[in-house]
């Protein structure tokens, strides 16, 4: 479990970095007055990789400490 849990998190981090920081925006706000064009990262896929990496880092922790017996 320890080591799924460390896949799991590793999994949602690469995701979570994919979504803010390599892959193209989602979306585009583009202001008529200043002709600005911003772009913004996929949240939900954001939101999904965090979710991921919280759940695997949970699931390894709770598998690696010692249960008393």
């Amino acid at each position: 479990m320890l080591i799924v849990g460390l896949g799991i998190a590793a999994w949602g981090g690469v995701i979570a970095y994919r979504a803010l920081f390599v892959e193209p925006s989602a979306s585009a706000v583009i202001n008529e007055g200043t002709g600005a064009m911003h772009q913004l990262p996929n949240m939900l896929r954001v939101a999904s990789g965090l979710i991921m990496l919280a759940c695997g880092v949970c699931a390894a922790f709770f598998a690696a400490r010692r249960r008393p017996m």
